[in-house]
């Protein structure tokens, strides 16, 4: 039986998410390239690695706008919401209030 998101994300962490899929990457991609002793990823495994690459997205997501509304708190423009952002402040403005409104 595969693993959702969902299920995955009421047990992980950004960091723990991110911990479980940087080690069944590494051992994907070890398992690709070596004749070590690296046992390829089972289809249960790589599914899981599926799953959570979309927990973190999620969680990543939602840290990002938790720390726009703290910039913004904070007295921080549009502007500079956007540069730190790497995008525009009308697209920061847009991201953030589409954001918002998903969470009603």
């Amino acid at each position: 039986m595969a693993i959702s998101p969902d299920d995955l994300e009421r047990r992980h962490t950004l960091s723990s998410a991110t911990t479980r899929y940087d080690e069944l990457r590494m051992r994907d991609a070890l398992a690709a390239v070596t004749t070590a002793d690296t046992e390829p990823l089972t289809c249960e495994e790589t599914l899981e690695m599926l799953a959570l690459s979309e927990v973190v997205i999620r969680k990543a997501g939602y840290g990002r706008q938790v720390m726009v509304r703290a910039a913004r708190t904070a007295g921080a423009s549009w502007t500079q919401v956007g540069t730190a952002l790497g995008s525009s402040k009308q697209a920061a403005w847009e991201a953030h209030n589409r954001w918002a409104d998903e969470q009603v």
